[in-house]
């Protein structure tokens, strides 16, 4: 019978197994130690969330959460980005009380409707949520408690283009609104009809791109002294772009829009289209989230508004323009 003698081991071995043991106790305590600094500095990441009215699937909201998303990746943040699925006070409204349920770090908001989202903003800032308010809203934000306001002033914009389209001969304008009740949009409006002294008007569609098309050469069939067509945006400007485009009536009419996409750029640019007003919203997404920051490590915050538009693309920029627009930029 054969048996099996224990390996023997020297006294050198017999020394050098506890310091063993003492090497894997020390590694294993440094290994937590940096497993619980890791999870302390995730809970300590500053985390701001952005509520708009816009999906990002939207050419001009794209952007901005492009800007936003850059901004967030170089400072070391952390942006939540939520929309309704389609244009929705309530459904935004009960975005928005989530949003301060969660107690972020700060509040950045498109102040669609004061009316509606007034409550829940103010609700933040009792709780000492710092908000900023982007791209519509302006006139109503300080009022709500918002520390700062980064866009345009929606009226003078839509007042400058129609001052534009008049120096250029216009005559009878009509300004088209996809979403009516909208403030900003409204707002554009309201300033494009004052800058027509009052020879201008306004149609009312849905978002829906086909009923905005139809609804326009229905308004243009009964009311051919229009000479002047002004979009509030990608959403109502392709629809009207195609429509004019399907008629051959392109160059019948000064066409304009707000913001920007690539069909938008290059009908500018081969002159289906005359000019696109530029807000810049990139800087809508970058910029609050870069003020944000400065207040929560620092306390500083610009002390007026920032205005990032209105610029207007015409042909003779609209080639510059289309090269940030494929980079997400513009």
């Amino acid at each position: 019978m054969y048996t099996v003698e224990p390996l023997a081991t020297s006294p050198n071995s017999r020394r050098k197994m506890p310091r063993l043991r003492r090497v894997i106790a020390s590694l294993t305590t440094a290994m937590l130690a940096v497993s619980v600094a890791n999870a302390a500095w995730a809970d300590d990441t500053e985390r701001y969330v952005m509520i708009t009215h816009g999906q990002n699937s939207d050419p001009f909201w794209s952007v901005v959460k492009r800007g936003a998303d850059d901004a967030a990746e170089e400072l070391g943040v952390k942006v939540e980005y939520r929309a309704p699925s389609t244009f929705d006070m309530a459904k935004m409204a009960q975005l928005l009380d989530a949003a301060v349920a969660s107690q972020p770090d700060g509040l950045i908001i498109s102040l669609t409707d004061a009316d509606a989202l007034g409550k829940g903003i103010k609700n933040a800032v009792d709780q000492q949520i710092p908000v900023i308010t982007i791209n519509s809203g302006g006139d109503k934000s300080k009022e709500i408690g918002a520390r700062l306001h980064i866009g345009q002033s929606e009226y003078e914009a839509g007042r400058g283009a129609a001052e534009r389209m008049v120096e250029s001969g216009a005559k009878h304008g009509l300004c088209i609104n996809q979403e009516q009740g909208n403030v900003g949009l409204d707002a554009r409006c309201a300033g494009f009809i004052k800058g027509f002294d009052g020879s201008a008007s306004e149609l009312a569609t849905s978002t829906d791109p086909t009923e905005i098309k139809n609804s326009l050469v229905a308004y243009l069939n009964q009311h051919s002294e229009v000479d002047a067509i002004l979009a509030l945006g990608p959403l109502g400007s392709e629809p009207m772009l195609k429509a004019m485009q399907e008629a051959g009536a392109t160059q019948k009419f000064q066409l304009g829009t707000f913001d920007l996409s690539p069909d938008i750029l290059a009908a500018i640019q081969s002159g289906e289209m005359n000019f696109a007003i530029d807000q810049q919203q990139y800087l809508q997404g970058y910029l609050p989230v870069v003020f944000m920051h400065q207040y929560h490590i620092h306390g500083l915050m610009p002390a007026g508004d920032v205005a990032t538009g209105p610029g207007f693309v015409t042909a003779e920029n609209a080639g510059q323009v289309i090269e940030l627009s494929e980079q997400g930029i513009r």
